[in-house]
């Protein structure tokens, strides 16, 4: 009796995801076979750590290797491995549901089950890069044994929005992939030649292109000739070829980071990070590391600045580290203790030669030449990114785009850093309206007797430039870094000074301008008004007690009638949403009104007062006062219709008059 194969639908929108798959991520078809590889590769890699603590898999993590076969005549081809295997549940799964990485839920059920271990390279991904094969096949067939299963499966599809899945037979842990491959005339490549994936030639340029570094054997029959010679060793005439087939090994295994760069194409070092990020980009830079010495030991690194900021890079739970080899020996992939977290963009290898084989994550934590490594790796990459900065100034604009925000967590998080980082971090300035400074710039451009280097926080460029608390800095000069990333609310509490000079938010504090003279002048004429306002501010704060903390007079302003501050240790109104915004409780800051007493308004305001300290209008005019400052910098007011209604209200007023 035949069984049926049950059919199914694929998962997430299959047909049209598929669809999109298939004719719109890869604009170079030929790396379909990169793809199976790295997936065999990856299936490798899980037996050969399962086999560690699983002493019945331990049979089979034996002459660990990759097969590629060709049938020219069934135009076939298979790419096949004695890994791991799937069973049922798996390839639904993770092949049946696009863009479902097997891999990422292995690593997580491993993290979760066995924490402490050591976890294995994994290179390819059973998600999007599988369905790479049905670029350039009309049907595409798995055969796969789970080890320690006695069942085997097959997978099927046309790449149609189903596939099925039926019995199998295969004598050993394992899968086979197979690809039923469409005519050669159909498989252009986007230069318009065509390829036949089929030929020996094909196949041994692809492996050596795309894979010449994976590091397990990639093994493929390949037809030798032998022909008849004579005694001078020419071959005889009308003698026919013997034609045998024998195992050839495709690929070096050779470990890239250990040749010298000038033994190495650009296109080998592109196709290796490809291989170790999952990343279809480019690499923006790589940077090679060969270092000798007492605290780190000998070790190499190859590694990697991306060009494109891959999905993890704001979710730390996905964040990899950096692999770890010792005598080129594979240890881990996910060796967070080489880098520090505000570099985890950077891809890589590290190679020691020091450390002993068995090294254990707590041992890795403790590890002080580890840390040695860590803080000489952090070095290396910054100089890496300062250099882009300085030689390749638009390279360097699209990165910092990318990976800005996260290298400035490196401020507060690797004080040991804090400088470095500052050297090479850019920001907007009122300088400028298209171009990015440092601090040191910025430092150059100082007045001479100027010793704080200004700064202001906010949502957006175009917010920030409309703040009235810039307006005496414009007035007289003097430049302000303008920052918008929400990390700089956090590490600007961690800067109080930078190579001798101050650190000061426009937005905290006092702030007076000038020679010591100006200055001097400036706080006695604030002294001054401040003895014939007073009863005006302390009418005004009692009006707002609910939301602000004190009224003063203002040296920031110039054509403002007022605007809000915060002392210097309260946090910003910014700082305040984003952390409302990861669902923490905080308690309201009170702020500072402060008010411009050449103000036309405060003036009339001064003079209402003293006419009648009592009128109830002046409940109106300081709650229109505080909204018209909450606006200017862009904030939400408390009660816009009773705002809006107050303003009515003293509108017709102002009309009747």
């Amino acid at each position: 009796m035949t069984v049926q194969p049950d059919t199914f639908e694929f998962k997430t929108e299959a047909k049209q995801l598929l669809d999109l798959m298939i004719h719109s991520v890869y604009s170079n078809r030929e790396i379909f076979l990169r793809e199976l590889i790295s997936n065999a590769s990856d299936a490798l890699d899980k037996i050969r750590f399962e086999a560690l603590t699983k002493d019945e898999l331990r049979p089979f993590a034996q002459d660990q290797h990759i097969r590629i076969e060709a049938d020219k005549n069934k135009r076939t081809l298979s790419v096949i491995d004695n890994g791991i295997g799937m069973n049922r549940e798996e390839l639904v799964q993770f092949i049946g549901t696009i863009a479902k990485s097997g891999t990422k839920e292995y690593l997580k059920t491993v993290r979760e089950s066995q924490g402490k271990v050591s976890l294995p390279e994994f290179i390819g991904q059973f998600g999007v890069g599988f369905y790479s094969s049905f670029m350039v096949s009309n049907n595409v067939e798995v055969i796969t044994r789970k080890a320690g299963d006695d069942k085997a499966w097959k997978w099927e599809s046309k790449g149609d929005g189903t596939y099925s899945i039926s019995e199998a037979s295969r004598e050993t842990p394992g899968s086979s992939v197979t690809l039923y491959l469409k005519k050669e005339d159909e498989e252009e490549d986007k230069h318009g030649d065509t390829h036949d994936y089929t030929s020996e030639w094909t196949i041994k340029e692809l492996v050596k292109k795309y894979s010449d570094f994976v590091s397990y054997p990639i093994k493929m029959k390949v037809e030798k000739r032998e022909y008849e010679r004579d005694s001078e060793g020419k071959i005889k005439e009308g003698t026919e070829a013997k034609v045998t087939f024998e195992d050839e090994i495709l690929n070096s295994m050779k470990a890239i980071w250990t040749k010298s760069e000038k033994d190495v194409t650009e296109s080998e070092y592109k196709e290796f990070y490809k291989h170790i990020s999952h990343d279809w980009n480019d690499p923006l830079k790589w940077i090679t590391y060969k270092a000798e010495g007492i605290a780190t030991g000998d070790f190499k690194g190859l590694l990697y600045l991306p060009s494109k900021a891959g999905s993890d890079l704001y979710f730390s739970d996905m964040w990899k580290g950096i692999q770890l080899y010792i005598k080129r020996v594979f240890i881990m992939n996910d060796c967070k203790e080489l880098i520090p977290e505000y570099l985890r963009f950077v891809k890589g290898v590290i190679d020691s030669d020091e450390l002993s084989l068995n090294i254990s994550r707590e041992i890795l934590q403790q590890n002080k030449q580890i840390q040695n490594i860590k803080k000489a790796v952090s070095r290396k990459v910054l100089s890496a990114i300062k250099a882009l900065k300085q030689d390749e100034p638009e390279k360097f604009k699209s990165f910092w785009k990318e990976f800005g925000s996260v290298i400035k967590e490196g401020i507060f998080k690797e004080p040991e850093d804090k400088e470095r980082i500052l050297e090479t971090a850019v920001f907007m300035s009122t300088h400028s309206s298209t171009e990015t400074y440092t601090v040191d710039q910025y430092i150059e451009r100082m007045k001479p007797a100027q010793e704080t280097v200004y700064y202001l926080t906010g949502d957006t460029r175009q917010r920030i430039e409309t703040s009235p608390l810039l307006e005496q800095f414009k007035d007289k000069g003097y430049e302000v870094l303008l920052m918008t990333d929400p990390v700089d609310e956090v590490w600007v509490n961690f800067v109080f000074e930078y190579k001798g000079k101050k650190f000061q938010s426009i937005a905290k504090g006092n702030v007076d301008l000038g020679t010591e003279e100006e200055k001097k002048r400036a706080e006695e004429e604030r002294k001054q008004k401040e003895v014939s306002f007073k009863s005006l501010m302390d009418c005004f704060k009692s009006k707002l007690e609910e939301d602000i903390k004190e009224v003063r007079l203002s040296s920031r302003l110039t054509s403002s009638p007022s605007c809000l501050v915060s002392d210097m240790q309260d946090m910003t109104p910014q700082m305040e949403a984003i952390l409302k915004a990861t669902g923490k409780d905080v308690p309201k800051t009170k702020r500072i009104l402060e008010i411009n007493p050449t103000h036309p308004i405060v003036s009339k305001l001064q003079s209402v007062f003293e006419k009648n300290s009592t009128d109830p209008m002046l409940a109106d005019y300081a709650t229109l006062l505080y909204g018209q400052a909450l606006l200017a910098e862009g904030g939400k007011l408390p009660d816009p219709a009773g705002f809006n209604r107050k303003l009515n209200d003293l509108m017709i007023k102002t009309m009747l008059i």
